[in-house]
């Protein structure tokens, strides 16, 4: 059973920075699609950015977050990170990692929470403007 744990999530003032983490316990990232999702209070979850961890650095990113965010993945540290830049109050959300092993993200599909089978507990991001 692949556990995902997230962390780096905190408060910050609106126009700064977070990156947040996704490590796998007991797990090394093969060729696996990882994602970023979202979900603020009152809304669904939303696909933030994926990455296909045995690929060619191809990433999707959210039109949302496009300029924005960056994923990307320590293959040493076994990490996926997702980096947020020039923060904004609507970017307040739980924020989730999600994985899907032994498949490549697909550009029609990596958004749907339903691809992935496995999810970590989520790290808050708070945004204040």
């Amino acid at each position: 059973q692949v556990q995902l744990v997230e962390s780096g999530g905190g408060s910050v003032q609106a126009g700064g920075s977070l990156r947040l983490s996704c490590a796998p316990s007991g797990y090394t990232y093969g060729s696996d699609c990882v994602a970023w999702f979202r979900q603020a209070p009152g809304k669904e979850r939303e696909g933030v950015a994926a990455t296909y961890t045995r690929g060619d650095g191809r990433t999707y990113v959210a039109d949302s977050v496009k300029g924005r965010f960056i994923i990307s993945q320590d293959n040493a540290k076994n990490t996926v990170y997702l980096q947020m830049n020039s923060l904004k109050p609507e970017d307040t959300a739980m924020y989730y990692c999600a994985a899907e092993s032994e498949v490549m993200c697909s550009k029609r599909s990596w958004f749907y929470s339903a691809e992935y089978t496995y999810w970590g507990q989520g790290t808050q991001v708070t945004v204040s403007s």
